[in-house]
């Protein structure tokens, strides 16, 4: 359990990661709300005496959802926090104090989960590791991803990407994935899917609007073109679902290896932030159902795993890829942005 101390501290360092990542609004609010915070409400409380770690439970970004929230419902004090036009540090931290008081029942149940940051913008990373799964092995997708929240990345073979010139996906999609490239380029396969599922312990059904205003109220709020492919590409899902189930994530994988594979495709485990929320007894299960499945692997029936995930200790995102047969030896083929903005090829 951390101490009132490092719990304040986590919100410092969750503002130095979005001044960072160029958000410099929601820097302001995490900041604001180190010293804001007090224990004269219950959320105030909650956060406080946090019982587990606040960066790796992403609870700064809990409480700055619920906050956001109710700036998007016209709370006209925190709208003018959100919009940044309110910067003045001692301002905002008594306008978020007053929040806190008022709103104290609307806001706690915001502490009960992660934040659902379904960004589109990931899927430029996972499809960087893809290419080059595509490039050793040839052949078409069996794509499975794990925490796939409301199934925005589930969308990766209708979306258009462009990384560093290297073009794949329909190039009519409603959603385009363009992020700034930085160093070598992916290698230019050519990518097709066969399947494409996905498991979320609590998935988002985008058909409630409640649940899509709750989606967008964890993206950053000077975000405006994030937002806006997320309304994209909720669109893209209501037009056509995408084969979302709830499900625990190592039990779902576990099943899903011990499915038939058929010849001459290759199955792939992908995700992209979610790996921090899983705990130590499910990573361990799916890195082994993965490993045992990896040695059965031949070119007939390979194995791939591609992630995006956050190296805490560089303070950096990185793009891993594991592929079978060939020794399943982890490769890191770029680095990217926390929400796709840039990816460096490696």
């Amino acid at each position: 359990m951390a101490n009132e101390a490092a719990i304040r501290e986590a919100f410092r360092t969750q503002a130095h990661f979005c001044t960072v990542m160029d958000a410099p609004v929601t820097a302001g609010v995490c900041s604001a709300l180190a010293d804001a915070l007090n224990r004269e409400s219950r959320t105030g409380a909650a956060v406080l005496d946090w019982p587990g770690h606040p960066i790796a439970d992403a609870l700064p970004l809990r409480l700055v959802g619920g906050l956001n929230a109710l700036a998007q419902r016209g709370h006209a004090a925190l709208v003018r926090v959100f919009s940044g036009r309110e910067r003045d540090p001692a301002a905002v931290g008594a306008i978020l104090a007053d929040a806190l008081a008022k709103h104290d029942t609307a806001i706690l149940p915001w502490l009960d989960g992660p934040p659902q940051t379904n960004e589109a913008g990931r899927a430029g990373a996972l499809m960087t590791g893809l290419l080059h799964v595509a490039a050793r092995f040839g052949q078409p997708f069996e794509l499975l991803e794990i925490g796939s929240s409301a199934g925005i990345n589930l969308l990766i073979d209708r979306f258009a990407f462009d990384l560093g010139g290297v073009r794949a996906g329909p190039q009519d999609s409603l959603v385009r994935i363009a992020p700034e490239w930085r160093g070598n380029p992916p290698p230019d396969a050519e990518v097709r899917f066969v399947s494409v599922r996905g498991v979320d312990v609590q998935p988002i059904d985008v058909a409630d609007r409640e649940a899509g205003r709750r989606l967008a109220s964890y993206v950053w709020a000077e975000a405006h073109e994030r937002v806006d492919r997320l309304a994209r590409a909720i669109a893209m899902i209501l037009e056509k679902p995408v084969a979302l189930e709830a499900g625990d994530a190592a039990d779902w994988v576990e099943a899903r290896l011990a499915e038939p594979q058929a010849e001459g495709v290759t199955r792939v485990l992908v995700h992209s932030v979610v790996w921090q929320y899983l705990g130590d007894a499910r990573r361990g299960r799916i890195a082994a159902a993965m490993a045992r499945a990896g040695a059965a692997a031949s070119f007939e029936h390979p194995l791939a795993w591609v992630r995006m995930e956050p190296n805490r200790d560089l303070a950096r995102h990185e793009v891993l890829v594991t592929m079978w047969p060939g020794g399943g030896e982890t490769r890191m083929v770029a680095l990217a942005h926390a929400h796709g903005a840039w990816i460096e090829g490696l």
